[in-house]
């Protein structure tokens, strides 16, 4: 089986993990790296070049052709409109889904006024203004590693990541905070690696099939639910957070202006995942939170 990943440390790790978890049930693994657009121009703005979408595409296109049979990706990352022929087939086991605020020591609360921090994420940066108006929120893109040298460097007195990718890369021990999801909601899929194939490939589906958690694949089918009922990709700023609840699931979620202004947040739950992120969508647009997210 060739699986194809980017060429990032972190997306690295998540091929070599699912390539060792592959290998381990029998199966003969390569890994095939795929530069993506986004890795390409990394001197432009996340939005300007596709948004997340742009870490996809040449991988999704290895794909269609059959040069790879499986792709690798940070859930998070992947639209909920997937390229015809493709689909999700497996979703593993979610990691921390915390945000990581990290600093040369002070908590996000004791920042002082004026300090800069550094996030690529329209999600995070809603969020952070809304709480702290008076902090100055500046664009930050790069890898794990150029994120954190800009910090180290001074360029930011501190950057938002997330938990689950510094854990993934040995870096934990650096994060001054992980935040608390019910106020830094997370992005929807956010800690979750999910595997990509084509339709008509029921052999690696077969294949992938033991590495799929169901309690995961609902939590997050609820969160990308929520998601797809907003009619958005995931270049907007909003969260959604699902977990084990005695009902079912919880569902918890924002929507919000980039500046932070006009946050709307609400909660749900149910058993169904698809019906409970649908719901929760629904309820939002009936409070209006199309004209929050621009359309």
């Amino acid at each position: 089986m060739r699986i194809g990943s980017r060429g990032s440390a972190l997306a690295l790790w998540q091929a070599e993990h699912v390539k060792a978890r592959l290998e381990a049930l029998g199966h003969a693994v390569s890994i095939q790296v795929i530069t993506t657009t986004g890795d390409r121009l990394q001197d432009r703005r996340l939005e300007a070049v596709g948004g997340k979408g742009a870490f996809l595409k040449e991988i999704e296109e290895a794909l269609l052709a059959n040069d790879v049979d499986l792709a690798v990706h940070s859930l998070k990352d992947v639209p909920t409109a997937l390229p015809g022929g493709l689909r999700i087939t497996a979703v593993l086991e979610r990691a921390d889904p915390r945000d990581a605020f990290i600093s040369s020591g002070p908590l996000l609360r004791d920042l002082p006024a004026g300090a800069t921090v550094g996030t690529t994420s329209l999600r995070r940066q809603a969020v952070l203004r809304g709480l702290r108006p008076d902090l100055v929120v500046n664009d930050l893109r790069g890898n794990v590693d150029t994120r954190l040298s800009r910090l180290r460097e001074g360029r930011f007195d501190a950057i938002l990541l997330a938990v689950a990718g510094l854990t993934r890369l040995g870096r934990v021990g650096e994060v001054t905070e992980a935040l608390d999801p019910g106020v830094f909601v997370p992005a929807p899929g956010q800690g979750a690696i999910a595997l990509e194939c084509r339709d008509d490939d029921a052999a690696v589906a077969a294949t992938v099939a033991p590495l799929d958690h169901a309690p995961t694949a609902a939590a997050v089918g609820a969160e990308r639910a929520f998601l797809a009922g907003l009619g958005g990709g995931c270049n907007v700023p909003l969260g959604a957070h699902a977990r084990a609840d005695h009902a079912g699931l919880l569902l918890i979620a924002f929507v919000a202006h980039p500046d932070g202004a006009d946050m709307m947040r609400g909660q749900r739950v149910g058993p169904d995942a698809t019906a409970l992120g649908r719901g929760l969508a629904e309820e939002f647009l009936a409070r209006g939170a199309a004209a929050i997210l621009g359309r």
